[in-house]
C-alpha cells in the first residue's frame, strides 16, 4: 500500500508541475511557419477547423493576448486563456452542463465559466426558503469571450472590444507578450 500511495503522490506531483509550467509543449502545433491571415473585416485566422476539432482546443496569442479556442459538443468557443480568478492557463478544463449551459471548470480553482457568455456561476442556497436547496447563480460576466467564425474550413476569432472590461482582462494584460509557449498570431 505504501508503494501505491507513493506512486500516487509522485504522479500528482508531476501533474502539478506540468500545470504550473503552463501548456508548454503539450498538444500545441507549431505555428512558427504559419502566416496569420487577417480578413478585411478584422477577423484573425486561428487555425484549421479539422485540426481544432481533432485536438479539442487551440491556444494562441492574438496581438499579444492569450486566447484559447475550444471545440465542445459540435461548437467552437473562444475565451481569454487565463482564468479570471488568477493567472493560471485554462487550457485543460473539465466540462460541465449547468442548467443547460455548457461550462468549463477551471482546473485550478474549480470556478464554473459559461462558454457562451463568460459568466461565472456558483451554487447558493436561499436561507429564507423553508427547505433551501442549492441553485445556480451568476456572478456576472467574468471571462472575456471572443466571437468565433468558421469560413472555408478555417477558424477565425474577432478581435476583442476593449471598451467593455471584464475580470479576465487584468491577467490578459499582465501576461501580454509574456507567454512565449503560445502560438503567436498577429
Amino acid at each position: 500500500d505504501l508503494v501505491i500511495l507513493s506512486l500516487h503522490y509522485f504522479i500528482c506531483f508531476l501533474i502539478s508541475v506540468m500545470m504550473w509550467r503552463g501548456a508548454k509543449n503539450v498538444d500545441l502545433p507549431s505555428s512558427s511557419t504559419e502566416t496569420a491571415e487577417t480578413m478585411p473585416d478584422g477577423l484573425i485566422l486561428i487555425g484549421k477547423e479539422d485540426d481544432i476539432k481533432t485536438s479539442g482546443r487551440k491556444i494562441a496569442k492574438i496581438n499579444g493576448r492569450g486566447v484559447v479556442v475550444f471545440y465542445h459538443e459540435g461548437k467552437f468557443h473562444a475565451m481569454d486563456s487565463r482564468c479570471y480568478q488568477a493567472d493560471n492557463l485554462i487550457f485543460f478544463p473539465s466540462w460541465q452542463d449547468i442548467d443547460g449551459q455548457a461550462c468549463i471548470v477551471c482546473p485550478w480553482h474549480k470556478y464554473k465559466i459559461t462558454l457562451e457568455t463568460g459568466e461565472g456561476l456558483y451554487e447558493a442556497k436561499n436561507p429564507l426558503e423553508p427547505s433551501p436547496t442549492p441553485n445556480w447563480q451568476s456572478k456576472g460576466i467574468k471571462q472575456r469571450i471572443h466571437k468565433v467564425t468558421i469560413d472555408n474550413g478555417n477558424v477565425y476569432v474577432s478581435p476583442p472590444d476593449l471598451s467593455v472590461r471584464f475580470d479576465s482582462d487584468y491577467f490578459a494584460e499582465k501576461y501580454r507578450n509574456h507567454d512565449d509557449n503560445l502560438d503567436t498570431i498577429k
